[in-house]
């Protein structure tokens, strides 16, 4: 009862903050020609979570790379996202832009890595005051994963929840939504991301995709308006918002067995 009175006061809270629904961004046909880098995110957009790329989406990649170049925006890590993508010949921006992966003569490699310090006892005490508040104090391994590259992953349901929980964990993302404000006061000084099924994200202040993709771009020659995301957790506080609220142009994803439909004015045009 004490959780459940908590998740309703959070979100009776939250319905005065949230901005209006997001309206969609209307695909252009212009865009088959001023286009030329189309960027992606992975869960939900390319895959379901953490679940290898279909045979169909493989296909939309192919007739894309044909005329336009392609990348990978993620929250996971380089090589997690170059797993679930079955090896597809892609670059990788992961863990919001701290990782750089390329292929190079035809093999997987990591080119650029940024690390960032974390105070991980500090981390522990924050989310686990969050826990208590919330009523999330049983979860299965771990109760927070700690990157490499110094993201951390505030799982509700831990590291080792079962699949098929986290699915049906928070598809609305209401739940986290409910929670956004007080977790992004906590961690003040740093990005706190709805990511993935269950968790929250959280970066220093200049890793978010939009910053990511900008410098990518920057550094192979493409200018903002060539630009062309698609992604599906556009939403403030989702994954995908800082390209939203930095005025990239976006294509969103509701369910990913959905993406050779939403995205057939760009590769039919191809054939």
């Amino acid at each position: 009862m004490k959780k459940l009175l908590s998740i309703i006061a959070a979100v009776l809270a939250l319905a005065t903050q949230l901005p209006a629904q997001i309206n969609d961004m209307p695909s252009d046909p212009s865009w088959r020609q001023t286009k030329k880098l189309i960027v992606f995110d992975l869960d939900g957009t390319l895959t379901q979570h953490k679940t290898p790329l279909t045979p169909e989406n493989k296909a939309v990649l192919d007739e894309l790379g044909k005329r336009y170049s392609l990348l990978i925006a993620g929250g996971g890590n380089c090589e997690r996202i170059y797993k679930q993508m079955n090896g597809y010949q892609i670059p990788i921006l992961g863990n919001y832009g701290m990782e750089e992966s390329e292929i190079v003569n035809g093999e997987f490699r990591i080119i650029k890595e940024e690390k960032a310090k974390i105070n991980k006892r500090a981390f522990t005490r924050k989310c686990m005051k969050l826990r208590k508040k919330y009523g999330y104090m049983n979860w299965k391994g771990d109760p927070l994963e700690f990157h490499e590259s110094g993201m951390v992953t505030f799982g509700l349901l831990g590291t080792k929840a079962d699949k098929t929980d986290k699915l049906a964990f928070d598809p609305d993302k209401m739940k986290r939504r409910a929670m956004l404000p007080e977790v992004s006061k906590v961690f003040k000084n740093s990005n706190v991301i709805i990511g993935g099924t269950t968790s929250f994200d959280i970066t220093p202040k200049k890793y978010n995709k939009y910053h990511a993709v900008m410098r990518y771009a920057a550094e192979h020659g493409f200018t903002k308006d060539q630009i062309l995301f698609v992604g599906d957790d556009l939403d403030d506080g989702g994954n995908d918002s800082h390209i939203r609220i930095g005025g990239i142009d976006y294509v969103r994803i509701y369910d990913y067995t959905t993406l050779p439909e939403k995205l057939k004015f760009l590769y039919m045009s191809l054939r």
